[in-house]
C-alpha cells in the first residue's frame, strides 16, 4: 500500500494504464508517459509498480534509471522507502553484488553508465553487471525498465546497457516526449494538473513590456520588472498570512563571466547581494547556497542559474524566472518553466490572484519546446550481424589528408565573400547604391537590436509553445558595444560553426566588407562601430547564408585537390545497430546484408528521408539486385569520400548512402536526395553540386559505377552526368533504365 498522499484521479488512471499495457499480451515494448511539470510521476511510478508486483508473478525486477550527476537515484529510492517501505529497494552497487531478484527495484544514476570518462563503473565493473543481468536471465527474472526524464540524456550510449537487460517493457517519463507510431503512449492533460492546483493556473510572460519600447539595457529592465513582480506576490502572500518568500530565478543560457557581473551589479544596486543573504548564485564553477533557499520563507530573494540547477531540484516558493540573453537570437527553452510553475502549498489561492500565476520575462524571439524525437529513437534499436557471403566486400574509401595545408589564407576568403555579394546583390563601388540593394533585398540597417518578442498570458505550456504573432510585441535595444560584445561574437560563432573558419578571421572579413575604415578596397558598406554591430546581429541569419552558398560553390579548389586524399579499405561493418517503426506486417527484407533486415526499418518512423525508403523498396523487388548496403552518416567504420568546399577550402567528408551489388557482378553506390513535389525541389542539401562533382571524380579514379538518386510521385530518377535541382531535363533518367 502507497501511504502519506493524496490521491489524484489523473494519477490513478495512468497508473492503470500502465498496469494493463505491461500485464497484457502484444503491448508495444517502449510505453511512453508524458507527464507535465508537477503531476507527480515519482508517485505515479511508485504507485504503478506496487500494482504491478502485487498482482504478478513475482518474477519481474525493475531497473530505474535517473537523470543528472547529483544523488536523484538516492532521492528516488528514499521517496519510494517513504511511499512503499515493502518494496525491496536496491542500488546498483548492491545489485551487482547480490544479483537482481524477483520483487526488487534497483535504482541507477544515467552518468553512471552513459559517460565515458566516469569512473563510476570501470570495465570490470560492467562486466560483472553484465555477468549479474545474464544470472537473472538464467533464473527467469524478466525486467521493466523505468527511465525518468530521460532527455537529460542520450540514451544511445546507453543501448548497450538496456538492451543487457532485454526488458519486457521500457516505460520512459518525461515532461517533453514525442509520440511516435511504434510506441504505446499515455498523455496526462496539464489542465488536469492545474484544476487539482499542483501547478499555476496560466503563464504569464513579459509583463509590463509595452510594444515599440526601446530598451537601454536588457538586464536593468527585465530585473527591475521582476522585483516588482516579486514584491506584489509578497503581498500578496502577507495579505493571507501565509508565511512565504517569492523567489526569483535568474537563467544565464552560457554564464558568461560579464554577464553574471553586470547582473550583479544591478542586484546590488537594488540591494540585494551576496553578502546579506538576498541572492544566491548555483553555477557549476560558483556556488553561494543559503540553508534556507528552498524552504517556503528562505531568505533569498534571487537565484542565478545556468540553463538548469540540477535535475530533480524542487523549490515551489520559486514564481519568476528572468532568461537573459547572451546572444542575439535565443531561444526561450520551455522546459524551463517548470522551475516556476509548482504551487507553494499544491492549491491555488484564488484571491490575489497574482498568486496562482507564475511570471516569465526574457526577450526571447523564440520559444522552443525540445521535443525528444531524435532520443525517442535512439535507443528503439535492434543490433543486425552481416551475412557471411558480403564479408570480403572491399572498396577504396578516402579520409582527410591532414598533411596536406589545402586551405587558403584570410584575404582570398574575403575576395570570394566579396565576388559573391557582388554578384548576387548587383553591388558596385557606390556605398549609398549597395546599402540600397541589399535593403532591398532584405538586410535590416536599424541602428538597434530589432526583436520580436512573446508578451501574454498563456493556460498552458503547449498554448506557449503555438503562441500566435498576436502574441507578439516589437522591441528595439538601443546598441552598447561593450555589452552587446557577445551578441555580435555570438552571431559570429553561428557562422563559424558551419565554416569552421576561426572566429576572429569571420570578424575580419565582417568588418572589411561592412565597417568603416581606411580600407576602402572590398568595402561594400561603412558603417560605424555601433551601426555595425547592429547590422551583424539583425541580419545573422542572411550572412549565416551567404556563407553556406558561398561554401558550397566550386571554388576552384577542388579539381587541384583530386587525388590527394588518403586511402584505406573499407569493408561492410560486422554489425550494425539501426532504428525500427512499427508496421503492421513484418516482411523481410532479403537484399539487405544484414541478417534479420525487416520492412520494420524503412517506415518513416525510422528513415524520413522518402527517397531512401524508395531505392530499399526498388533493390528489394528488383532481380538485377544481389544486395544492398546503407552506409552510415559519420564514422570511421563508414565509407566515405573527401570533398571541399568553396570558401575556405576545408576538407569535409562525404558519406554516400547506399552500396549495392549487382548478380552481374557490378558495384554501384549511390547517393539519394530529396526530389521534386509539385515542380518544387525537396533537397535541402546546399554542399549538393559539390558532392556531385567530388563523387563523379571518384567514380572515374576508381572505376566504380555511382549516381544520384531522387523522386518525384514516388518514383524514383537516377542522374551520374550533370547535377541539376530541376529534374525535369534528359539528364534525370528513371531508375529502372541503369539497373
Amino acid at each position: 500500500m502507497v501511504n502519506g498522499i493524496e490521491n489524484y484521479e489523473f494519477q490513478e488512471d495512468c497508473v492503470d494504464f500502465l498496469y494493463d499495457k505491461t500485464t497484457a499480451s502484444g503491448t508495444k515494448q517502449v510505453i511512453t508517459v508524458k507527464a507535465p511539470t508537477g503531476a507527480g510521476k515519482t508517485v505515479i511510478l511508485v504507485k504503478y509498480v506496487d500494482t504491478y508486483l502485487k498482482n504478478t508473478d513475482g518474477k519481474t525486477a525493475f531497473v530505474w534509471l535517473c537523470p543528472g550527476k547529483g544523488d536523484l537515484e538516492e532521492q528516488s529510492k528514499d521517496r519510494m522507502d517513504e511511499l512503499a517501505p515493502h518494496i525491496d529497494t536496491r542500488t546498483l552497487p548492491y545489485s551487482m553484488l547480490c544479483g537482481f531478484d524477483g520483487r526488487s527495484v534497483t535504482f541507477i544514476n544515467w552518468e553512471l553508465v552513459t559517460k565515458k570518462k566516469n569512473n563510476a563503473l570501470k570495465d570490470g565493473e560492467k562486466k560483472n553487471l553484465f555477468e549479474k543481468i545474464d544470472e537473472a536471465h538464467n533464473d527467469g527474472i524478466k525486467f521493466i525498465v523505468i527511465i525518468d526524464e530521460e532527455h537529460e540524456n542520450n540514451t544511445a550510449k546507453a543501448n548497450d546497457i538496456i538492451e543487457a537487460f532485454k526488458p519486457e517493457h521500457i516505460i520512459r517519463v518525461s515532461a517533453t516526449p514525442v509520440k511516435v507510431s511504434h510506441q504505446e503512449y499515455y498523455e496526462i492533460p496539464e489542465e488536469d494538473v492545474i484544476d487539482a492546483g499542483l501547478i499555476t493556473r496560466a503563464i504569464y510572460v513579459n509583463e509590463g513590456v509595452e510594444d515599440s519600447d526601446r530598451i537601454e539595457d536588457d538586464y536593468d529592465v527585465l530585473i527591475k520588472l521582476a522585483d516588482l513582480k516579486r514584491q506584489e506576490i509578497q503581498v500578496g502572500y502577507d495579505m493571507l498570512n501565509v508565511d512565504i518568500r517569492p523567489l526569483v530565478l535568474i537563467q544565464f543560457p552560457v554564464g558568461q563571466p560579464e554577464t553574471i557581473k553586470a547582473v550583479e551589479d544591478k542586484l546590488a544596486s537594488m540591494g540585494y547581494t551576496y553578502d546579506n543573504g538576498l541572492v544566491n548564485i548555483w553555477m557549476s564553477d560558483q556556488k553561494v547556497i543559503s540553508d534556507d533557499l528552498t524552504e517556503p520563507n528562505g531568505a533569498p530573494a534571487f537565484l542565478l542559474m545556468k540553463q538548469a540547477v540540477a535535475t530533480g531540484w524542487d523549490c515551489p516558493r520559486a514564481k519568476i524566472l528572468v532568461k537573459l540573453r547572451e546572444g542575439g537570437s535565443e531561444r526561450f527553452q520551455i522546459q524551463t518553466i517548470g522551475r516556476i510553475r509548482r504551487m507553494p502549498e499544491r492549491k491555488h489561492y484564488l484571491f490575489p490572484a497574482v498568486l496562482d500565476y507564475c511570471y516569465i520575462y526574457t526577450l526571447d524571439s523564440e520559444y522552443k519546446n525540445d521535443l525528444l524525437t531524435a532520443l525517442d529513437k535512439a535507443y528503439q534499436v535492434r543490433k543486425l550481424f552481416v551475412k557471411p557471403d558480403v564479408k570480403d566486400f572491399a572498396l577504396t574509401k578516402e579520409m582527410r589528408n591532414l598533411d596536406i595545408d589545402s586551405g587558403i589564407g584570410e584575404r582570398e576568403m574575403l575576395r570570394r565573400v566579396y565576388d559573391h555579394l557582388v554578384a548576387k546583390y548587383s553591388l558596385g563601388p557606390k556605398i549609398a547604391d549597395n546599402r540600397i540593394a541589399l535593403e532591398s533585398a532584405g538586410y535590416n540597417f536599424s541602428h538597434d537590436i530589432d526583436s520580436s518578442i512573446i508578451r501574454g498570458a498563456f493556460r498552458t505550456t503547449e498554448d506557449l509553445s503555438n503562441a500566435s504573432s498576436s502574441k507578439k510585441v516589437d522591441i528595439k535595444t538601443k546598441i552598447n558595444t561593450h555589452s552587446h560584445g557577445i551578441y555580435l561574437m555570438h552571431a559570429i560563432d553561428e557562422i563559424k560553426t558551419i565554416t569552421s573558419i576561426q572566429a576572429q578571421k569571420v570578424k575580419n572579413i565582417l568588418q572589411r566588407l561592412f565597417r568603416k575604415g581606411k580600407r576602402t578596397k572590398y568595402k561594400l558598406t561603412s558603417l560605424d562601430t555601433s551601426d555595425f554591430y547592429a547590422f551583424v546581429i539583425n541580419n545573422s541569419s542572411l550572412l549565416k547564408q551567404e556563407f553556406r552558398e558561398i561554401m558550397a560553390s566550386q571554388g576552384g579548389t577542388q579539381l587541384a585537390f583530386v587525388g590527394q586524399a588518403k586511402t584505406s579499405t573499407f569493408r561492410i561493418p560486422e554489425s550494425e545497430l539501426y532504428k525500427f517503426g512499427a508496421v503492421k506486417k513484418i516482411k523481410l527484407m532479403e537484399k539487405n546484408v544484414y541478417a534479420g533486415y525487416t520492412n520494420e526499418f524503412v517506415t518513416s518512423d525510422a528513415r524520413k528521408s522518402t527517397s531512401e525508403r524508395l531505392f530499399e523498396q526498388y533493390c528489394e523487388k528488383d532481380d538485377s539486385v544481389l544486395w544492398v548496403y546503407k552506409n552510415g552518416d559519420a564514422g570511421q567504420q563508414y565509407f566515405s569520400i573527401v570533398y571541399k568546399d568553396g570558401l575556405s577550402g576545408k576538407q569535409w567528408l562525404f558519406y554516400p548512402d547506399y552500396i549495392a551489388k549487382l548478380t552481374n557482378g557490378e558495384t554501384w553506390i549511390i547517393e539519394t536526395k530529396g526530389g521534386m513535389q509539385s515542380g518544387h525541389t525537396k533537397n535541402i542539401d546546399i554542399q549538393v553540386e559539390n558532392k556531385f562533382k567530388t563523387f563523379k571524380a571518384y567514380a572515374e579514379r576508381y572505376k566504380v559505377n555511382w549516381g544520384f538518386v531522387r523522386d518525384i510521385d514516388e518514383e524514383l530518377f537516377f542522374c551520374n552526368t550533370e547535377y541539376t535541382e530541376d529534374m525535369s531535363g534528359d539528364n534525370w533518367k528513371p531508375l529502372d533504365s541503369v539497373f
